[in-house]
Order: structure tokens, then C-alpha cells, then sequence
């Protein structure tokens, strides 16, 4: 599932390629505005698989596991069945005991979209703790959003 982000540089393991089907889109074809946010979570969720971080054992593996507390997701141009999409993985920012990462949607060169998810970091306990650090290794290997 490789694909170019538009930088230069190909990574499967941050990236997810599909192609639009009539049940992603309306009767004129167009795509249904919701489809991206399936998208975004498995792209996430395959990048921490590749990495060893799977949310449901995170706990164990570091001390910490991850919850979503907010998301969006802007669109600048109109999708079409058939339109083959990449969706790439970006950091866009890290604090203390949360993160956002972006969710970059291109069709071939072009940025079609956008997204973020806001995830927070818990302890055991269901606190806020501090991101472990093999997450933050994780972070710190994401590319910034491409500008729009």
C-alpha cells in the first residue's frame, strides 16, 4: 500500500490506498462526506500495528493507552467513484498527555482533504499520564501535514 505523500517519500507503513466505490459516494457519484473518517482510524491504527503499539494491548506494552476526544475533517474538492485516494498519516501536534495527528487525503498530487483526531493519554487508572516514550518515538517519526 505504498504511495507518494507529494514529498517525495513513500512509506506503506504511515500511508493506506483505496479507490471509492458506489457505496462511498451519492447517486450523482460524488463522495458521501463521512467516508474519510474510516479511513483515518484504520491508516492509524495499521501505522501502530507496524510499530508494535496496538491500542487494545498498549496498556500492557507501555503503561499508557490512547482514547480519541475529538475530529474533523475539512474538504476542498469533490471525490468520484472510482477516484483512487491515499490517506497519510501526519503529525501536526504533540503536547504533554495528548496528541494530533492529521490525516492527509491526496488524489494522485493533489490534497483533497483533510483530517485530525485528537487523542488523549491515559494511565491505568483512566488519568491523564505523560506520553510513554515509545510513543513519542512513534510521533517524532511522522511528517508535518502538507500545506494547503
Amino acid at each position: 500500500m505504498t504511495a507518494s505523500t507529494g514529498r517525495g517519500r513513500e512509506d506503506a507503513r504511515t500511508q493506506q490506498r483505496f479507490q471509492l466505490s458506489y457505496g462511498d459516494c451519492d447517486a450523482l457519484g460524488i463522495s458521501y462526506f463521512a467516508i474519510n473518517y474510516p479511513w483515518m482510524e484504520r491508516t492509524y491504527s495499521v501505522w501502530l500495528h507496524d510499530l508494535g503499539l496496538e491500542s487494545d494491548s498498549m496498556l500492557e506494552k507501555i503503561g499508557a493507552y490512547t482514547v480519541g476526544l475529538k475530529s474533523e475533517c475539512q474538504y476542498f474538492t469533490s471525490c468520484h467513484v472510482f477516484d483512487e485516494l491515499v490517506c497519510t498519516v501526519v503529525r501536526e501536534k504533540v503536547g504533554n498527555t495528548s496528541y494530533v495527528l492529521g490525516f492527509d487525503f491526496t488524489r494522485g498530487e493533489e490534497l483533497v482533504a483533510h483530517g485530525a483526531i485528537t487523542y488523549a493519554v491515559r494511565g491505568a487508572d483512566g488519568a491523564k499520564t505523560p506520553i510513554p516514550p515509545a510513543l513519542m518515538a512513534a510521533l517524532d517519526s511522522l511528517d508535518a501535514p502538507r500545506a494547503v
